[in-house]
């Protein structure tokens, strides 16, 4: 131990892990957390974006929306939250036991960081596979196809889990699914009801006097275009959102290569803490996306109260 400190003092010492560009550890740390946090600060930027555009379309047909959003399932989105904050917790304890130089517990965590990604992902697949089952990819000829005279279930088992017993009480809800030959964007006639709803009650803004509306009466096709545009934004978001994830899940097949070979320690644990840095990035961003996407809204489902 006595030669190991004097090691340290000696001019040729040189820290495992510094780059031969950094003088100390120190200046390397500082060096890869600015780095880390411009690259959050333009990640920031791209997302606001994508958050803006949501905002502005929102505002402008919020009950085309809240038919959108009543089309999510709510727990799943609820599932993949918990999982996420879970995923969290994993890598902050990895980076705690990268500091005490605690490899089989570095390891352990993040390899069940790696496997609350997959769940996130895998719940995602099934989401998204029931977009195609029933019309809700907004590019046409992109959805399942659905021969003329070919029956689909009910469609109260369409609808969001947490919803299901309470729809199939209404009539309103056993509609089946139409027809779709060709794989177009579909919604329910239904939908419709949240336009009656709030012409009804006086709520609908300019652009939606405008925009549902044909010769007085509403347009199914003009309403479901403005749908579409919300299934645009939720594939849009949520798959950039997804891609961030399975790059994630690269970083940290990185990590455990070198968590494995005993390269983390008390000395050197900044990838790790870096990596962690992104980690909590991506699962922030779902925070605001699952209210945005899967909660604004389902107060309208079935007659709801505006």
């Amino acid at each position: 131990m006595a030669q190991h400190d004097e090691d340290k003092h000696d001019d040729h010492y040189h820290p495992p892990g510094l780059q031969h560009q950094f003088d100390d550890m120190g200046q390397q740390m500082d060096s890869v957390t600015v780095g880390m946090w411009t690259f959050l600060a333009q990640e920031i930027m791209f997302f606001g974006g994508l958050f803006t555009v949501y905002l502005v379309f929102r505002s402008r047909f919020p009950m085309a929306f809240a038919a959108g959003s009543n089309h999510l399932d709510a727990f799943w989105g609820w599932l993949n939250t918990l999982v996420l904050i879970v995923s969290s917790l994993t890598m902050a304890l990895t980076v705690f036991f990268a500091q005490k130089g605690n490899r089989n517990m570095q390891v352990i965590m993040i390899l069940l960081t790696m496997v609350f990604g997959c769940v996130f992902l895998g719940v995602k697949a099934i989401e998204y596979s029931d977009k195609y089952n029933h019309g809700l990819v907004p590019v046409n000829g992109w959805n399942k196809v659905i021969p003329e005279g070919e029956h689909e279930k009910e469609a109260a088992m369409a609808l969001p889990f947490e919803t299901r017993a309470s729809a199939a009480e209404s009539n309103a809800a056993a509609e089946e699914h139409h027809a779709n030959p060709r794989g177009d964007f579909q919604i329910k006639d239904s939908d419709l009801d949240l336009v009656t709803l709030a012409q009804k009650e006086n709520f609908l803004t300019e652009s939606e006097k405008i925009g549902y509306f044909s010769n007085g009466e509403i347009d199914k096709a003009k309403f479901a275009g403005k749908v579409q545009i919300f299934f645009w934004i939720y594939f849009v978001m949520t798959g950039l959102h997804a891609l961030h994830m399975i790059i994630g899940l690269g970083i940290m097949l990185w990590l455990l290569y070198k968590a494995w070979k005993s390269t983390f320690n008390a000395d050197y644990y900044s990838p790790v803490e870096i990596s962690g840095l992104y980690w909590h990035f991506v699962d922030i961003v779902w925070i605001f996306l699952f209210p945005l996407l899967y909660l604004l809204g389902r107060h309208f489902l079935a007659g709801g109260h505006l």
